[in-house]
């Protein structure tokens, strides 16, 4: 997943070069409101407008449904107050009418606006409250405009389509575009279709909206209420809402640190407004990655995020399991990167093709050099917490043809390490986490060129290769100890071949180029190593310090490079930046690999973070240190919300709590974080083997459970 990579065109050589096409800006985010239940969102303003502009629309999967929702009272705008969140898919904005009431400073007319998006459409209630001495009328109306903009088109900046045609019926209004329909009903309103035409006029407001218009009258203390709804219509889509209930446990948190519990809370409801599920497949479901670009299926983001909610139960993994295992790879194509036993990266209505970029992703596309690794692990992982057997075995098949891909197509020269490159000429050039065209550079900040060979690739595919000789030696599968064998070789390589000195120390280089050189720059990558095996107790250590230094850490959590290093930029999307799913990863690993005061700093970051984007972490944001703003800057073009940014949250509270289970080996291990950095933590709700644990650290760090299944007991008490 990437923003950078899917900007069109080259970076510009000088200012001038910003207004020559094809070189075209993308819209920017980290101002606007998301409310989401996928597969649709609404993206609007704080005054909650969706105005013809920008990335602002109503959406459901890769297209916009609505481009202007823009409500007006006698003709003009209400002045915002607030917004807050109010559940999974709901928002509540208040605004004031200043112009109708008494004439005082005290305003009397309030509308609070509260909108409720759902899987196939938003619906609006409009509160309109009067406190004036006299009664007030006015006309309430909402402005509609449709261009069925491509999420593709939305993204590069193109130049919007002029708003579509509607129709006008007995019950509202409607927009047709292929097998997609959009209608509108609004309860006791006027429908007009408008003049639809060029969509932006020379204010700046779309000519000829089609309109929904109430006139109404409010006594003295009185309130009216108004409805309307929109409803989308679209049976060639490819990902689609599953069943209401949620694949995870609603766990009840009591915290010292109530960021903690705030941060969770809404996290949760997140994550709830972004489960989706293949047309065909409605019980196997998986987390769409963000919004508003990949509100989709994203192996590598959906396999971290089912991971990182494996403590609340193993459902939504064993569900994204089934779904990458069904459109495993099965031939090799170049132009679509897939081969035999690869997992996918991301799958679409249609082709992805950006104007003015050679990139033309096909609608599903195989291009990641992690997924594959991330699902045999996911897969063990989900094991270990109580997957059921039949499950797990259900999946073997695949697992052999994932280390059939791990075997044969990986390492495409031989050198033991596993690499990619653009076999197609038009996907993308780096297939890591870090996959925008520039997040591979050295120390003096020039790119590497491919093949490149990831750090924490080699960690994932060390760590997937002897998770799957457990599997397959608990499941009666011959080849645990080839698989073994295969790890062990791996680790003495990348011992031999990635370790670098640098100013602060030595450290595992972010890759291998074309030519096998080590490229040294000090990565967040390295922290995907803790805990996975590949490292030595005392490489870990080394790796854990650096981590922790200034150059790293001094932000609201951990940057993706070093300020040292010739890449960095605060603003960079993958060179300087913080993205909180990657420092929830590297605090896991710390946590396993006994670094705790490391953990709890990072984590400290992510929270104070949370507090400060109203416990909404985005995708990313930049990596200032903390005394430059003093609170974390946005980056601007983040999504938010994003499923493995909200799955960090999880991961905060399952590392203070220190719960590891082996349901196979009918064990769990206690090993919070030590000093109990959050103080007090107690969790009502995780899952281990389907039953309901809880888990409770106190102030003096002593950590109980309760709940296990029979048959199970905590490690050390048996």
């Amino acid at each position: 997943m990437t923003t950078s990579e899917l900007a069109p065109g080259a970076a510009p050589e000088s200012a001038d070069d910003l207004t020559a096409p094809p070189y075209r800006l993308q819209p920017l985010l980290h101002d606007l409101v998301s409310t989401v239940m996928a597969p649709t969102s609404a993206l609007s303003g704080p005054d909650g407008q969706i105005r013809a502009a920008g990335v602002q629309g109503l959406f459901h999967a890769d297209s916009r449904a609505l481009s202007q929702v823009r409500l007006l009272v006698d003709g003009v705008e209400p002045e915002a107050v607030s917004y807050a969140p109010a559940g999974p898919g709901r928002t509540r904005f208040v605004s004031l009418a200043r112009h109708l009431g008494d004439r005082h400073p005290d305003p009397t007319v309030r509308l609070d606006r509260v909108r409720e998006v759902g899987p196939s459409g938003m619906t609006e209630t409009v509160e309109i409250a009067s406190t004036a001495s006299a009664d007030v009328s006015a006309t309430v109306t909402i402005e509609l405009s449709c261009d069925f903009a491509p999420i593709e088109v939305v993204k590069s900046g193109g130049v919007a389509e002029p708003s579509a045609a509607a129709a006008a019926g007995p019950g509202g209004l409607s927009w047709r575009s292929g097998a997609i329909r959009v209608a509108v009903t609004g309860e006791g309103a006027e429908a007009d279709p408008g003049e639809p035409g060029s969509p932006v006029a020379g204010d700046g407001e779309p000519d000829g909206a089609a309109r929904l218009s109430w006139h109404v009258t409010l006594a003295p203390r009185t309130r009216v209420i108004l409805r309307w709804s929109v409803t989308i219509d679209d049976p060639a889509a490819v990902v689609v809402a599953p069943a209401a209930r949620a694949e995870w446990s609603a766990p009840e948190v009591v915290a010292d640190d109530r960021r903690l519990t705030r941060l969770l809370q809404q996290s949760l409801d997140d994550l709830r407004s972004l489960r989706l599920t293949e047309a065909g497949a409605p019980d196997d479901v998986f987390l769409g990655a963000g919004v508003p670009w990949f509100l989709t299926l994203f192996g590598r983001d959906s396999l971290w995020a089912a991971r990182m909610m494996l403590p609340l139960g193993t459902r939504l993994a064993g569900g994204t399991l089934r779904v990458l295992a069904r459109r495993q790879g099965v031939r090799l194509d170049p132009g679509s990167g897939e081969a035999p036993g690869k997992i996918m990266h991301e799958l679409r209505r249609h082709e992805f093709a950006v104007e003015g970029n050679n990139l033309r992703l096909p609608a599903a596309y195989y291009g990641t050099i992690d997924a594959t690794p991330l699902w045999i692990s996911l897969l063990h992982d989900a094991w270990r917490w109580g997957l059921p057997e039949h499950e797990v075995a259900a999946l073997l098949p695949n697992l052999e043809a994932a280390l059939g891909w791990l075997g044969d197509h990986a390492d495409p020269d031989g050198d033991g390490f596993v690499e990619y490159i653009d076999g197609s000429e038009r996907g993308l050039a780096n297939q890591g986490w870090k996959d925008s065209g520039d997040a591979v550079r050295f120390h003096d900040g020039t790119r590497a060129e491919p093949p490149i060979a990831l750090a924490e690739v080699q960690g994932y595919a060390y760590e997937a290769a002897r998770h799957a000789a457990a599997l397959l030696e608990a499941f009666g599968r011959p080849g645990a100890s080839r698989w073994r064998d295969h790890a062990a070789a791996m680790a003495e390589r990348f011992r031999a071949r990635f370790w670098v000195e640098g100013p602060q120390g030595r450290f595992p280089a972010l890759a291998l180029d074309r030519d096998k050189r080590p490229v040294d720059s000090l990565t967040s990558n390295i922290g995907h190593l803790l805990g996975t095996g590949i490292l030595s107790a005392a490489e870990e250590a080394e790796v854990a310090d650096l981590l922790a230094s200034p150059a790293m850490a001094e932000g609201f959590g951990l940057r993706t490079m070093s300020s040292g290093d010739g890449g960095f930029s605060a603003l960079s999307y993958h060179c300087g930046s913080i993205w909180p799913h990657d420092t929830a990863i590297v605090i896991a690993g710390l946590a396993r690999a006994g670094h705790g005061a490391q953990a709890a700093s990072l984590a400290e970051g992510l929270l104070a973070a949370g507090e400060s984007f109203g416990y909404r972490l985005p995708e990313l944001y930049a990596g200032d240190a903390r005394e430059v703003v003093g609170r974390p800057v946005p980056y601007p073009a983040a999504c938010r919300p994003q499923a493995w940014s909200a799955a960090a949250a999880v991961t905060i509270a399952h590392v203070a709590l220190g719960l590891y289970p082996d349901v196979p080996e009918g064990r769990v291990t206690l090993r919070p974080l030590p000093g109990a950095p959050f103080g007090a933590v107690s969790v009502q709700g995780l899952q281990v083997a389907g039953a309901e644990v809880r888990v409770s650290v106190g102030a003096d760090g002593r950590a109980g459970i309760t709940g296990l299944p029979s048959g199970m007991s905590v490690a050390g008490e048996d």
